[in-house]
Parts: structure tokens; sequence; C-alpha cells
């Protein structure tokens, strides 16, 4: 373990009570006009069934997370049936971002909890935010060894799932 600068043992960076930054970026070419309705509430069939409604223009959805196990076989896939909630979409200079986060539908602390923004601008989808794997100091290490790549992997295929969706956005 490392030391901190007055000899006594540093806390390291991924200890329990800080969660792990996630931030994936990936290419998108689109009309914001057209991609907005895909996110807001208007057209949102494709994110699964809506469950509840916040007072501030949240809204949570009932949904299945996919894992793909090996990204050469996509059709190899881990399923995990997920409440994920969308926040009010706010307009900014480049496009548009809204919060989002996931946790698992059932057994919800054996699984990690997401919080995160999405922003779309006319070139870019970006997810950043954190993951906490479940476990305290277990989970931290299963997280190291393991769980990080699942947990990296399903915002992968939650962005890429986005991708696709905001690509099949109908002319308005």
């Amino acid at each position: 373990m490392s030391r901190s600068p007055g000899g006594g043992p540093a806390v390291p960076p991924d200890h329990p009570s800080h969660p792990t930054r996630l931030h994936l970026t990936q290419p998108w070419v689109g009309r914001i006009d057209h991609a907005r309705p895909m996110l807001d509430g208007t057209d949102d069939g494709w994110l699964g069934r809506r469950i509840d409604e916040g007072d501030d223009g949240s809204r949570r959805y009932e949904t299945d997370l996919v894992l793909p196990i090996r990204e050469q076989a996509t059709h190899m896939v881990l399923r995990k049936a997920a409440v994920v909630e969308i926040g009010l979409v706010e307009m900014v200079p480049d496009g548009f971002e809204a919060q989002v986060s996931w946790r698992s539908a059932n057994l919800a602390p054996l699984f990690p909890v997401f919080v995160g923004r999405l922003s779309v601008t006319p070139e870019t989808l970006q997810l950043d935010g954190y993951y906490a794997p479940p476990g305290g100091e277990v989970g931290v290490i299963l997280d190291r060894a393991l769980l990080n790549i699942a947990a990296r992997g399903t915002a992968r295929w939650f962005l890429t799932r986005v991708a696709e969706t905001l690509e099949h956005a109908p002319d308005r």
C-alpha cells in the first residue's frame, strides 16, 4: 500500500467511499432536433416500459441492460432486469444532456449502480459518471478483478443502444 506524505497509509483512490469514474465517448452524426424526442419522453418506447415520472421531469423505465460476453459474438449476451432513470433533457450550447442512472430491478445490492450524464452533440455521444460496485471492501476487490469489465461493458452497450436509437430517429 502506498504511503501518504505524513507516513501513514494512503487511502486508495478506489476506496469504497469513492465510486469508480466511467467516461465513454462515441462518434455520432445526427440532427439534435431529431434526436431529442428519443430521450425527452416524447418517443421513448425504445428504452422499455415507463414505470414512473418524477415531478422534476425525470422518467423511470423497466428494461433489460445487456452485457455482451464477447464483442465479436454480439448474440452472446447476459441480460439483467434494471430500472433506468432519465432526467429532464436540458439544452446546452452544442446540443443537449440529461442525467441518467441505472440499478438492478431485483437483488440490487448484488449489482453495480451507475449515476451520470448523457451528452448529445451533432458529432458525439458521451456518457460520464460513476458506478459503485456492490459489497463494500469485497466488492472493491471483485471490481478490480472482474466487475469493472461488466460495468464498463454495460455502459458501452447502453451508449451504443442510444446511438442506434438516435440514428433511426424519424424526421420530424
